[in-house]
């Protein structure tokens, strides 16, 4: 069960790493000043991404979870 613990730490690490990409995304286009259809479009293609990495960071989680509790 550690090979369970430990592909689920590097999916929440993956994951988390997504999440920041889509933070520091959505900032960079915040701050460049866009017009709002622009800013909204830009948004709109980075919320996937987001969403992709909260799934995949949720399932590593759980990997952990199970592999730790199976233990």
């Amino acid at each position: 069960m550690e090979i369970v613990v430990w592909a689920g730490a590097a999916l929440s690490a993956i994951g988390l790493a997504g999440i920041v990409y889509s933070i520091v995304a959505v900032s960079r286009a915040k701050r460049a000043n866009l017009p709002d259809e622009e800013l909204r479009a830009r948004i709109s293609r980075i919320l996937p991404i987001n969403l992709g990495a909260l799934f995949i960071s949720m399932i590593g989680l759980m990997a952990v979870i199970i592999g730790v509790m199976a233990s």
